[in-house]
């Protein structure tokens, strides 16, 4: 395993990521991000001041002696192409690898477009669609099928500059809807696409939407919001007073002006794309940057997110004792086996993989009843290839390893995105994990594989096992009583 940091120079700050890197997979080991007003001074003079650079200069050196702390054996330093627009930007990157040894590679429109891709499709299950990115001088809109970059539209305009198309919001979204030529995305204009959102502008939409709409689930990625929302909030913000937005939680002072013109830049592509609705991911520069240059690129980022998501998971998390993987397989043949039973339609494996692979993630809060806490942990997690009404469905499968930790009071909060039929579900996949997790005791994959007869009023579960499996028996047996309170069926392991 080796440590990677990626540094980024953008119009707003001064971002440093350190990852672990083992193989295919990575995970966020710290983050610091020092604000800036690079993209001010550029837009106004086309000049980095000489307060800024040493400013830059003097974070650079911070950021240096952590690397060094950290063990970091690679160092990946891009800035996007907003720098260009400085006259003296040349000059300055070679100062900055006189004094810090960082040499900094300033990103082409097509490499920033790269990088996003590779971002958003490790972090959204959507293999074919178009994302749209909106940046502080530049828009991409990107149409995209697995591993292939189809088309692109750059437009140069972004927050820091649209006012060049007019003062007005709705003057800008009209300009924007114009300039935005779907020839050039499309060779049949009746082609459909699953559309993604990513980029600050998309997270604060999606922040205000969730509020507007009262949706009970703060979780960012894979926000799904329809025209009709993006609409609602966009009309919420420009009705606003400038004062006013800059109180809304999360809402930066400097950014309130730049929130508006971007909702306005969203709405005019939106408009001309027709998008009825769009994912919202946390797709950033950052990830793509990590994932291109750092980690193996594999199939299964594109055939299988939700696996190598949770692989990855494990990488991080695992000990020589978990069995996370037993687990699973087994809670999937007990769900294949007990279909007659527990009359569940295939949309519920996704669910109940998580809840299987994840089924001790509570430990890193509380070690005694870890299947409760199980819930938060799967539910704020960064698992990837998930709905949201998906990732609930899972955390609440956790937590029904105990029934008694059910709360109907918990439920009823999320009542908007789950239905009756989840509630029977959860209730019974949890059952299976229990079940899968006792066949797993003694942590030695004793027991292979199962095979169910069902007779009368009765559950035959017959193991098949490499060795001694008595003990797995004995506490696969304790689920017995939780089995017919939910199944209302008897059980007997044997």
């Amino acid at each position: 395993m080796e440590k990677v940091a990626v540094i980024e120079l953008n119009e707003k700050a001064l971002n440093l990521s350190i990852y672990k890197v083992s193989g295919a997979r990575h995970k966020l080991a710290t983050t610091q991000s020092q604000p800036l007003s690079t993209g001010v001074e550029i837009y106004n003079d086309e000049l980095l001041s000489p307060q800024t650079k040493i400013r830059i200069l003097e974070i650079l050196k911070v950021y240096r002696r952590m690397i060094e702390s950290f063990g970091v054996e690679k160092i990946f330093a891009v800035a996007s192409n907003v720098i260009m627009r400085a006259r003296n930007y040349r000059g300055f990157i070679d100062e900055i690898y006189n004094n810090t040894g960082i040499s900094f590679t300033i990103l082409s429109d097509e490499e920033y477009i790269k990088y996003l891709f590779n971002s958003v499709v490790s972090s959204i299950d959507n293999a074919k669609g178009v994302y749209v990115y909106v940046g502080a001088f530049n828009c991409y809109i990107v149409r995209y099928n697995r591993r292939t970059i189809l088309n692109n539209i750059v437009l140069p305009f972004g927050t820091f500059n649209i006012k060049e198309l007019g003062q007005d919001l709705d003057e800008i979204a009209r300009s924007i809807k114009k300039k935005v030529n779907l020839k050039d995305l499309y060779e049949d204009e009746e082609e459909s696409s699953k559309f993604v959102g990513l980029g600050n502008i998309f997270l604060a939409m999606g922040q205000i939407a969730r509020k507007i709409e009262r949706y009970p689930l703060n979780v960012e990625n894979n926000y799904m919001i329809n025209a009709e929302t993006i609409e609602k909030t966009y009309k919420f913000i420009t009705g606003l007073e400038l004062d006013k937005i800059r109180k809304i939680k999360g809402v930066d002072y400097e950014d309130a002006d730049k929130l508006a013109l971007g909702f306005a830049i969203v709405k005019g592509i939106v408009d001309a794309l027709n998008v009825q609705e769009l994912s919202i991911s946390t797709a950033d520069l950052r990830d793509g940057v990590i994932g291109v240059n750092a980690t193996a690129l594999t199939q299964e980022r594109f055939s299988d997110l939700l696996a190598n998501s949770l692989d990855n998971y494990l990488e991080f998390t695992k000990d020589e004792f978990s069995i996370n993987q037993n687990v699973h397989d087994l809670a999937l043949v007990l769900f294949k086996q007990l279909k007659v039973m527990h009359k569940l339609p295939r949309f519920y494996v996704k669910p109940l993989r998580i809840a299987a692979f994840m089924y001790d993630s509570g430990k890193v809060i509380n070690e005694e009843n870890y299947e409760k806490y199980g819930f938060d942990t799967i539910v704020y997690s960064t698992i990837k290839g998930v709905s949201h009404r998906e990732l609930l469905i899972a955390g609440f499968i956790c937590m029904c390893q105990n029934l008694d930790n059910f709360s109907l009071n918990e439920w009823i909060k999320y009542k908007d995105i789950l239905t009756d039929e989840d509630l029977d579900a959860v209730r019974k996949l949890g059952i299976i994990v229990k079940l899968a997790v006792s066949l797993n005791a003694s942590r030695n994959g004793a027991i292979k594989d199962v095979a169910c007869d069902i007779l009368g009023d009765s559950i035959i579960m017959k193991t098949i096992v490499d060795g001694d499996a008595s003990f797995e028996i004995a506490e696969a047996m304790t689920v017995a009583q939780d089995y017919r309170k939910v199944y209302k069926k008897s059980l007997q392991i044997i």
